[in-house]
């Protein structure tokens, strides 16, 4: 079976959310997210809990941790094995925040009205 090939969204203006997002972590909890984008990307759906979790609507997230800080980024699946990674963000909170949710659906929709 191949892997999952990992895409990040761009945005019209060419800067890729997701991919900001991991640059901008510190070295332990980066690596500790391209590890787990590594398991995404051999393990596809069948990825799940500690390490992805299906958020609403076919939204996804995957979670890496240093200490007690968590970082998620949140993707979609597309068909012919791809993962897009939309955006990130360090959880505050016990909910994901809705404008997060709310983003990647957004790009999901940019992403695929693009791809058409």
């Amino acid at each position: 079976m191949r892997d999952f090939e990992i895409i990040f969204y761009d945005k019209p203006d060419g800067t890729e959310p997701a991919m900001d997002f991991i640059m901008s972590l510190n070295d332990k909890m980066q690596a500790r997210m391209l590890r787990t984008i590594k398991l995404l990307s051999e393990n596809g759906t069948d990825l799940r809990e500690p390490y992805s979790k299906h958020l609403v609507d076919g939204i996804f997230e995957i979670r890496a941790k240093v200490g007690s800080d968590i970082s998620r980024v949140l993707y979609f699946f597309v068909i012919g094995r791809k993962i897009v990674l939309t955006n990130g963000f360090v959880k505050k909170t016990q909910k994901t925040p809705k404008n997060e949710i709310e983003l990647a659906k957004k790009y999901r929709n940019e992403y695929l009205n693009r791809k058409r």
